[in-house]
């Protein structure tokens, strides 16, 4: 799964742990300014790369790596995490500077790579119960203008080209997913998910772009300003690729059609008394910044997206049951898993209505 990075620290798990000298001895070789002592501590948030906070007396790093274990072929690339994330910062979009990527398993056991720690505001529930309904809008308008900004972005134009094999998206990500459902025996069967492995396939729309997606883009993966409505950073590159931007922009629009589960949606919420823009108006505002019209598929793409995502969590069930999940929350993800699937079949019984 992938995840915000920043959900509170604590002791290195005792699955996670590695040799901090050897990384100390890393990091004085490769990152700029760096000076020890230095300290670590895990974030708790994590489900698929366990991530690290790194403290120095001057400055605190993030640390991102492979998790310890047997790992499903071209899962965990952390390598292209780092690359996304560097050719991105070198035309000004909102990231983390990354320091290196270390490739050599003798250092920590596994790749990692290292990046500023970016101080700012995180919020995890997207319906800001503690933001007053003008700013919540503002924010609002910061992450729609954020996540059309990147779907501006030309792949060839930072080297990006290769990202990805461009076309086909939506057949080759159908495929992707319902294989490793099917593979992964030990985290079991969901009726729902079985439908949508047969419909989406059936149901994919004609027309086809491609563009550098996120692939995880929710509000609690992007870090605002501390006290204004400014996107310093976009977290959590693992699932990025070169794709079809609707797809990317209907998975951050889920927001809307979820509940409140763990990872908190906007279902029951008043949009008139928040000050948060409803669907419609949220994605108004993306096709105007992105030169649309409307989104004529859109309960396809929400559908699709659905789908992913209980498949990820269906992968962290099964990392559960080998005993590989990297976050104390995996288990609130998998007792979420079914409620996702459903959803994700309502919105496929929604195309064509």
């Amino acid at each position: 799964m992938s995840e915000a990075q920043f959900a509170g620290t604590g002791a290195v798990r005792a699955a996670h742990q590695f040799d901090k000298d050897r990384l100390a001895v890393w990091l004085a070789e490769n990152v700029p300014g760096y000076a020890g002592p230095l300290t670590i501590e895990q974030f708790n948030g994590g489900q698929s790369n366990p991530t690290y906070k790194l403290v120095t007396p001057d400055r605190a790093y993030v640390m991102r790596r492979k998790p310890p274990g047997v790992l499903l072929k071209g899962a965990h690339a952390i390598e292209r995490e780092a690359r996304v994330v560097q050719a991105l910062e070198s035309i000004g979009f909102p990231v983390a500077h990354v320091h290196g990527l270390c490739t050599d398993d003798a250092v920590i056991g596994t790749w990692f790579y290292v990046m500023d720690m970016v101080e700012g505001r995180i919020f995890w529930d997207a319906a800001l119960p503690d933001i007053a309904p003008g700013e919540r809008h503002a924010i609002f308008d910061a992450m729609n203008a954020t996540i059309a900004a990147l779907h501006g972005v030309e792949p060839d134009a930072i080297g990006l080209g290769d990202y990805g094999r461009p076309g086909n998206y939506f057949e080759r990500q159908i495929a992707r997913w319902s294989r490793q459902y099917a593979e992964d025996v030990e985290a079991g069967r969901d009726p729902n998910m079985d439908r949508l492995v047969e419909w989406l396939a059936d149901h994919i729309p004609a027309t086809d772009e491609t563009r550098i997606v996120h692939g995880d883009f929710r509000i609690d993966n992007v870090i605002f300003h501390p006290t204004e409505p400014r996107v310093l950073a976009v977290l959590d590159w693992e699932l990025s690729t070169l794709g079809h931007p609707l797809a990317d922009f209907a998975y951050h629009l889920m927001m809307y059609r979820m509940p409140p589960l763990t990872i908190p949606g906007l279902v029951g919420v008043d949009f008139a008394a928040t000050g948060i823009p409803d669907e419609a108006t949220y994605v108004a505002a993306y096709c105007a910044r992105a030169g649309r019209a409307d989104i004529p598929d859109l309960d396809f793409y929400l559908a699709f997206n659905f789908f992913r995502f209980a498949a990820i969590c269906h992968g962290i069930k099964g990392r559960a049951a080998r005993g590989t999940a990297a976050s104390p929350q995996a288990a609130r993800l998998i007792a979420d898993l079914p409620v996702i699937a459903r959803l994700g079949w309502e919105q496929a019984e929604r195309v064509g209505r």
